[in-house]
């Protein structure tokens, strides 16, 4: 690229993110479902982590678990919404460089966190369920300690090199984001080194970690399949099936918006961009909204305890 054609933002402390282009003029409209959708967030998983804390029945692995997920929730919603927001509200475009890094570790945390979390829970199940009576055995608190240090620890070593990698390149193409937040492709596009490394690091992390998060999340369904069909009635194996279903509705949740992402971003040459960046922001938004719904009417401790509260209020 010549000079006459290049700006040189090598040193630049700031990136502008246009929010939706094309759609300027509806974006005050448009931030009302994103605002609700950040606001059921919001209120939803921190209801989770108050009925946990508050209610003692709550005290096993599942629910630490779900109180982690319930954490993940909270934190990648709150590091890119209120900065839609202000693209929404006030016209407010620029963002600052480390914000910007900032947001891009948060989105990449956010699938492999939950990826960790449902294998956790997934294998719960398996033990619940193919082995009940040495449940309390195997999972006992020290364990599940480790177990969660183990996915926070992951998580920081797997997604830590992208911002790093990030920080490094040379931005000379434009500081230009057309997009609503800062994600690890708006980088790629607009950096002006060899970023092949950090891509190929992507896949590895895509196939490899999460892929194998999928298989062994299928793995112990599998054989908590088998334990439920051998149980002697119908009522029994709907029971216990319906045990697994909290979580695999928000697996179906999780993995479903971030297929879809994948492929749209595969073929978003043939995409209008507005389509393309609302879809990306209703991927990254949905999950984080619908897990504390999923987990607050399908599980039964929960509900009911919310009911008290409600009713208790009432009275």
């Amino acid at each position: 690229m010549s000079d006459s054609n290049t700006t040189n933002f090598t040193n630049l402390s700031t990136f502008i993110l246009l929010g939706i282009p094309g759609l300027e003029a509806a974006h005050v409209w448009i931030s009302i479902p994103f605002f609700t959708m950040y606001v059921i967030a919001i209120l939803g998983n921190f209801t989770i982590l108050f009925i946990v804390k508050t209610e003692p029945s709550l005290l096993g692995p599942m629910y630490y678990f779900l109180c982690m997920l319930a954490i993940s929730d909270l934190s990648v919603p709150t590091s890119i919404v209120p900065k839609m927001l202000c693209i929404f509200w006030f016209n407010s475009r620029d963002i600052d460089f480390n914000a910007c890094l900032t947001q891009m570790y948060f989105t990449l945390n956010l699938p492999v966190t939950q990826s960790g979390i449902f294998v956790a829970m997934a294998f719960d199940h398996y033990v619940a369920i193919c082995d009940p009576l040495r449940h309390s055995t195997i999972l006992t608190n020290p364990v599940v300690a480790k177990v969660c240090l183990a996915i926070v620890l992951r998580e920081a070593m797997l997604v830590l090199p992208f911002p790093l990698l990030a920080r490094r390149w040379p931005y000379c193409r434009t500081n230009i984001i057309p997009e609503l937040f800062c994600s690890h492709i708006s980088l790629v596009k607009v950096a002006c080194a060899d970023t092949r490394v950090s891509s190929y690091y992507g896949l590895f992390v895509l196939f490899c970690v999460m892929g194998l998060d999928v298989i062994f999340i299928c793995v112990s369904y599998i054989q908590i399949l088998r334990a439920i069909f051998r149980l002697p009635t119908k009522d029994a194996r709907l029971k216990t099936f319906g045990t697994c279903g909290s979580h695999l509705c928000a697996i179906l949740g999780f993995y479903i918006p971030g297929l879809f992402s994948s492929l749209m971003y595969r073929f978003r040459q043939n995409l209008a961009v507005h389509f393309h960046v609302l879809i990306a922001n209703m991927c990254i938004l949905l999950p984080p909204m619908l897990n504390p719904i999923i987990y607050g009417v399908r599980t039964r401790q929960i509900r009911d305890r919310l009911l008290r509260v409600f009713t208790h209020k009432g009275t």
